[in-house]
């Protein structure tokens, strides 16, 4: 399957299971209100932290080895036996401090906690063997099930009255669906398991001892400022502020698509020495890292207080955040292909610095910043800790690959942007001026609707590179791209 391909099936995957999620966090914010949202929210960004201690970097490590061809079963085993036993040690600290927790989160949910952290390592280990596999696709595809079922079971048993609880039991339920169909497809692929020797544990934690850190940095990414929220403010705003935060990394996800299906591609070819065929595929995933990053920065724009709206009254006080959540989010899906190609290339020692200034920044901006600044300083400590770790991650990258950054076709998606920027203000002021829809939700979905039509319209016509991976991976002809 071409590499294009397979990113596209990764990422309607990872699509259509982010929207069944944003609607299911709505459906949650209208009934239940930002307070439970905020409370869910901090027990899942707690957890997060907890299964990086969980995994210690050995998901990267078991996807790297397990890629490279060689005794694939010695290796997901080790990695199986390392997690299981640190999640023990894991489960019974909570235990012992689970009154603690309590009064963190705001709610008893100790026991959730612990569940939910056992099918998230379970989860993480089956990803990466699927991923070391080279079935990425299938790994993007199981992510619909876990969101749907999740949401499914969420909705349902908060219809049927059941709370708080409901959103943490759906959860689990989600995830155990998902383990069960991920570890169909990892006993079907993954063939004469034997037991594994010092030596598979010994190269899953050489690589690891560097990795774990690039977990770390993206769990941090995503809830550092949560967690640390959770000590200054309500579980209000920690609600809405997480709301801006489910559409913000909406946007990201083609972004992630590209690093977790060029990782096995990029450290195959490093285990051969084309340095070369390396830098092609770093170059092409810079292209299109803020494929659809870059227009949602201006769709978030204009339409940020009326997509919040969406979630309910007390939510479009959070435009400024989805607003500086979207940049942070676009410096990330750059960021991202850079760290991947560290990895990738087996340097992990480089990733390593790189996630040091990012956890350090982004922890220590964090603290200052939400102290002074409240949840929009922890917004601006989340955009200027990734941006300092883009820096330095182009560094390494550029002084071992040589390669250009595709500043061309990244001019070229603004371009396209812009326009479509246009096309939606006119359509806000046209809507505000004559009231013809007077219905919120109508408006942002058609006004979503015409601009992604028009940006990616315009981006056909004017990039010539564009056309051609579209007409290399999409299995019908478009009119523009015969046209032209």
């Amino acid at each position: 399957m071409r590499l294009g391909q397979t990113s596209i099936i990764y990422f309607l995957s990872k699509l259509f299971a982010s929207g069944l999620g944003f609607l299911a966090t709505i459906y949650i914010a209208r009934m239940l209100g930002a307070g439970p949202l905020g409370v869910y929210s901090v027990a899942i960004g707690l957890v997060s932290w907890l299964a990086i201690a969980g995994k210690v970097g050995l998901s990267g490590a078991i996807s790297k080895r397990v890629s490279e061809g060689n005794d694939r079963g010695e290796y997901a085993l080790a990695g199986a036996t390392i997690i299981f036993g640190l999640f023990v040690l894991i489960a019974c600290g909570l235990i012992l401090f689970r009154e603690q927790i309590t009064g963190y989160v705001g709610y008893p949910a100790t026991g959730y906690i612990v569940l939910i952290l056992l099918v998230v390592l379970l989860n993480s280990l089956l990803n990466s063997i699927l991923s070391g596999l080279h079935l990425v696709h299938v790994s993007g595809a199981l992510s619909p099930l876990r969101t749907g079922s999740r949401a499914l079971f969420q909705i349902s048993l908060i219809a049927a009255g059941a709370g708080t609880a409901g959103l943490f039991t759906g959860h689990v339920v989600g995830y155990c669906l998902v383990i069960l169909v991920g570890g169909y497809f990892v006993a079907r692929n993954l063939r004469g398991l034997s037991r594994p020797k010092r030596q598979h544990f010994e190269r899953l934690v050489g690589f690891a001892k560097f990795s774990w850190l690039g977990n770390l940095q993206s769990q941090m990414f995503s809830y550092t400022d949560i967690i640390v929220l959770g000590l200054f403010v309500s579980s209000g705003l920690i609600g809405v502020y997480a709301a801006a935060w489910n559409i913000a990394e909406f946007l990201i996800l083609f972004s992630g698509a590209l690093s977790s299906t060029l990782f096995p591609e990029m450290s195959s070819l490093s285990a051969k020495e084309d340095s070369q065929a390396v830098a092609r595929i770093v170059e092409q995933s810079l292209s299109f890292a803020g494929l659809f990053l870059i227009p949602g920065l201006f769709g978030g724009t204009l339409l940020g207080e009326r997509l919040l709206r969406i979630y309910g009254p007390e939510f479009p006080k959070g435009a400024t955040i989805l607003i500086l959540l979207i940049v942070a989010n676009l410096i990330m899906g750059y960021q991202n292909q850079l760290l991947n190609t560290l990895n990738a290339i087996d340097r992990p020692d480089l990733a390593f610095r790189v996630n040091i200034v990012f956890v350090g920044a982004n922890v220590s901006l964090n603290l200052v910043l939400i102290y002074l600044y409240g949840w929009l300083g922890a917004a601006v400590a989340t955009m200027v800790s990734v941006a300092a770790s883009l820096m330095l991650a182009y560094y390494h990258v550029d002084a071992i690959i040589d390669f250009a950054v595709p500043t061309g076709e990244i001019a070229k998606q603004w371009s396209a942007a812009v326009v479509m920027a246009g096309v939606v203000y006119a359509g806000l002021w046209v809507e505000s001026t004559y009231g013809l829809l007077n219905h919120n939700v109508a408006t942002v979905v058609l006004l979503v609707g015409l601009g992604a039509g028009v940006y990616f319209t315009v981006l056909l016509g004017i990039s010539t590179e564009f056309r051609t991976v579209v007409d290399q991976n999409v299995p019908f002809d478009l009119p523009v791209l015969s046209s032209g």
